[in-house]
């Protein structure tokens, strides 16, 4: 669910294939079950897809927003009204009063959720009891993702006749406590996930990894321009490589150099300096909002893209490989070819370079 929802932007949108995007839209709606999208479907009819994700129901507004955006016919918006907007009130629903996983919106407007060993957003890396990289809580990336869907929601109320007011409520209490807590002062960025102890007290992570980029690439965002232009200089400094982003600083004591060796040694890096192609597209889109597109923004995003294009005659042919190691980051790891890294890679491509030149 969470690869298909930032895949699609790239690989149905501006390549037109429209039909396709109705279909997988589609689908997944008779999927929702307690306001939560699958991860995983099975191989087997007999067996229950796995919903253990925090962010595929929050990708999935983004996605049906970005449809419109391409399409925006009369007949688009029927089909979001007739097929889809009821899935979309119960995920709000849902997310709002509580679901699995301990997934529900706290006093502050914010979404917390998973603890223990529950491993939610895409930084999901689990070996037996060790937790690689535990986010439970309020993930950054969440709740940039549950700001855009209120107001995707807020504006579909409008154009079906719909009350909106309490998506648009909810949107501005959401965006007041993200701005007071989120806001790192000291690394002038954002925290990456908020846990609260059973003492009362929350537990602040200030690592600096990629997952505050979508606070400002999304298409609603919360924060004021010079706090998304530090965003972006933080994640360029830190965390950027010509074939994707880090996952973690390089200057953090914890950071794995590379993506290699035997399976636990893989895992133990995956998201912990390991690079991922896919996040390029949300950098790529941030650093050209911040830049307002200016023509040399514009030109040294074509030049983060050609990288790519150099890349994609090697290894699998025409293909982007999901991760490269996090130093010398010029051979392709993990998936050969992955449907995200594609995706993103040519979504930016497509919106944040072309239009502009």
């Amino acid at each position: 669910g969470r690869d298909t929802m930032i895949a699609l932007q790239g690989l149905t949108l501006p390549t037109k294939r429209f039909k396709d995007t109705r279909q997988i839209l589609e689908s997944f709606s008779w999927f929702v079950k307690k306001g939560m999208l699958p991860n995983v479907f099975p191989n087997s009819s007999q067996d229950e897809p796995m919903y253990n994700t925090i962010d595929a129901a929050l990708w999935y507004f983004y996605s049906v927003y970005k449809y419109l955006e391409y399409t925006g016919g009369k007949e688009d918006y029927e089909f979001v009204e007739k097929k889809i907007y009821a899935s979309l009130e119960e995920i709000i629903h849902y997310y709002k009063n509580g679901t699995e996983f301990n997934i529900h919106m706290d006093a502050d407007g914010l979404i917390a959720g998973g603890s223990d060993k529950d491993q939610l957003t895409w930084m999901d890396v689990r070996v037996g009891e060790w937790v690689v990289t535990p986010r439970h809580g309020k993930a950054v990336e969440i709740n940039a993702l549950w700001y855009n869907a209120l107001c995707v929601m807020a504006k579909l109320a409008v154009r079906y006749d719909k009350d909106a007011t309490e998506y648009e409520q909810m949107a501005e209490v959401t965006k007041k406590s993200f701005c007071e807590k989120f806001w790192n002062e000291e690394k002038q960025c954002l925290y990456d996930c908020i846990e609260s102890r059973e003492d009362g007290t929350e537990h602040y992570d200030d690592s600096i990894r990629p997952n505050q980029i979508w606070a400002v690439s999304l298409p609603f965002t919360m924060l004021p321009r010079e706090q998304e232009k530090k965003i972006v200089q933080v994640v360029y400094q830190h965390l950027y490589t010509p074939y994707g982003i880090r996952s973690l600083s390089n200057e953090d004591p914890r950071y794995q150099k590379e993506y290699i060796g035997k399976l636990i040694k893989r895992d133990g890096a995956y998201h912990m300096g390991t690079v991922w192609a896919y996040i390029s597209g949300g950098f790529i889109t941030a650093y050209c909002k911040v830049h307002d597109h200016s023509i040399d923004a514009t030109k040294k995003a074509k030049e983060m893209c050609e990288y790519f294009a150099q890349h994609m005659e090697d290894g699998c042919l025409n293909g982007i490989a999901e991760v490269f190691d996090g130093d010398f980051s010029c051979t392709g790891r993990g998936c050969y070819t992955q449907a995200w890294s594609v995706g993103e890679v040519l979504r930016a491509y497509s919106e944040d370079v072309l239009p502009y030149l």
